[in-house]
């Protein structure tokens, strides 16, 4: 298999556009394999040759014009940080990834998720299943693992569950043989020239499959039904829903997974109190993971299925329950960068009295937020950052009481310690990017959770 990817870099000048994690990995590949390469690097980052051994086939395109040296080479590997949508229409060279490379080699073995929200928990959820059943099963992709890193881990019968970001679908040849696209919400506003791009980066998870490959995606959404419309995907497409319908392959209704099985729809999972995930939109993902399974095996024990469902732990920084200090209840759902997240944690979590919101301000679409919040039971906002500013601005117009404004986490916990009734819950749910204070989500969610455990009243 590591031919089909070494073929389409033979006898050519490499670029790696990006030298984070993901670049590293690839010029580890390249060297390993084709030492003699002439290869280039193009980054901000001016840094990078005190870090590089001596290399004679290497050059270095850094600092502010990187993007210029795009060009000068046959193909072109990028890193999935670096946009190239101010430059799209001069472009005359090969863009390729290392995903797009990883699924030419290995379309046939792969289980690919894509989706807004969602996909990190959908295919952590996929990769348990399938690995409880046979260990033979890799994870990767937009889950920190470059996928080049999996390679020797992989024989012909081992299945790949790869969670895969639309910036690492954008440049794709190749889709995986079972495909899932769980929705569609506003976001990466900053990395494409328009929404509609975002969305049809996500959509080649089903463009680039065959006429012997499922594509499983969300019945109601109304944006993937578009471009379904717009372009049919050749292969088997099935569908999921959160509610009874007929016409779907699986669904979530009344605390029950339900799949087709034999021409009719039956119950293979009852969701109670104790199930390890919260939330109709996270039952609904379990749905289409329940479609994967099934197109990964016709002949699959759903006894079992459904007795490693139970062992699934969940992901940190996703309705996390941090803990209950000085009476009040904490959740940290950090991951949180758009209002239908925040809406879905909302409806999910119980008894939510204040709730943190705002970072960095990308330009979308609050109005669904507000609108739902206005029906809610929770009484105290905390607000920060520049989208938080615009939220509380749209709050404001909107006659909602006890509205707060934090420039930092420190603020904010205090705050919500003061502020919160005591045996309810505080929520942060931001609604926004972490990148205007913090390196990512994760970072934010972590000090989030430091400070709460550290907190103490002043005396």
């Amino acid at each position: 298999m590591i031919d089909t990817i070494l073929q389409q870099l033979e006898g050519k000048s490499i670029l790696l556009l990006g030298f984070g994690r993901e670049g590293q990995s690839s010029y580890r590949f390249i060297r390993r394999y084709l030492p003699q390469a002439p290869v280039g690097i193009a980054d901000q980052n001016t840094d990078i040759p005190s870090a590089m051994a001596p290399d004679k086939r290497l050059q270095f395109h850094l600092g502010a014009d990187y993007l210029d040296a795009i060009n000068q080479y046959d193909i072109v590997i990028k890193s999935p940080g670096v946009s190239l949508k101010n430059i799209l229409d001069n472009i005359n060279t090969v863009i390729s990834s290392q995903t797009d490379l990883f699924l030419q080699a290995f379309h046939s073995q792969c289980i690919g998720i894509t989706g807004t929200k969602g996909k990190s928990t959908t295919s952590g959820l996929i990769y348990h299943l399938l690995h409880q059943m046979d260990e033979n099963t890799v994870y990767g992709g937009n889950i920190g693992l470059p996928l080049f890193e999996l390679i020797d881990k992989i024989n012909t019968r081992t299945r790949i569950v790869l969670e895969l970001s639309s910036h690492q679908l954008e440049f794709i040849h190749r889709a995986p043989h079972i495909s899932i696209l769980l929705n569609l919400f506003e976001e990466h506003l900053d990395h494409y020239n328009s929404y509609k791009d975002y969305q049809k980066a996500k959509y080649n998870i089903a463009l680039h499959q065959n006429a012997e490959d499922y594509f499983i995606y969300h019945h109601d959404d109304a944006r993937i039904q578009a471009l379904i419309k717009e372009q049919p995907p050749v292969s088997h497409a099935l569908s999921f829903a959160d509610h009874t319908d007929e016409s779907v392959f699986s669904y979530y209704n009344q605390n029950q997974i339900f799949i087709l099985i034999n021409g009719r729809h039956v119950p293979i999972k009852n969701i109670g109190e104790t199930f390890p995930l919260k939330g109709v939109h996270n039952y609904t993902n379990i749905a289409a993971a329940m479609a994967a399974l099934a197109c990964v095996n016709k002949h699959t024990d759903w006894n079992a299925v459904s007795e490693h469902l139970d062992t699934f732990k969940p992901l940190p920084h996703r309705m996390e329950y941090v803990g209950t200090y000085h009476d009040i209840v904490f959740y940290n759902d950090s991951i949180s960068t758009i209002p239908q997240a925040t809406i879905a944690a909302v409806k999910a979590i119980s008894n939510v009295d204040t709730l943190i919101l705002g970072g960095m301000d990308r330009g979308i679409d609050y109005s669904p937020l507000v609108t739902y919040i206005t029906q809610t039971q929770v009484r105290n906002f905390i607000f920060t950052g520049a989208a938080g500013k615009r939220m509380m601005q749209m709050f404001e117009n909107k006659n909602i009481p006890n509205l707060y404004f934090c420039n930092n986490y420190q603020e904010i916990v205090s705050l919500a310690m003061n502020i919160t009734q005591k045996g309810k819950t505080c929520l942060l749910s931001p609604a926004a990017s972490s990148y205007d204070s913090f390196k990512n989500f994760e970072q934010r969610g972590d000090y989030y959770k430091e400070l709460i455990q550290n907190f103490k009243h002043p005396a």
